[in-house]
């Protein structure tokens, strides 16, 4: 039997400015410039940031 997936939003859990923060850090130290800008839009999500204002 397939397994079923649901789709995460690692935003959902960044509840904190700490887990943020955590969360960015360790984009960083990954030296990898796509996970970096992919984690920076999920902080966004997470700060309500999903579009910006015209």
């Amino acid at each position: 039997m397939a397994e079923k997936l649901t789709t995460y939003d690692p935003a959902e859990d960044l509840i904190s400015d700490e887990a943020m923060i955590t969360f960015i850090a360790e984009a960083f130290e990954t030296n990898n410039s796509g996970y970096v800008a992919h984690a920076l839009g999920v902080v966004a999500r997470a700060k309500g940031m999903e579009k910006f204002p015209e």
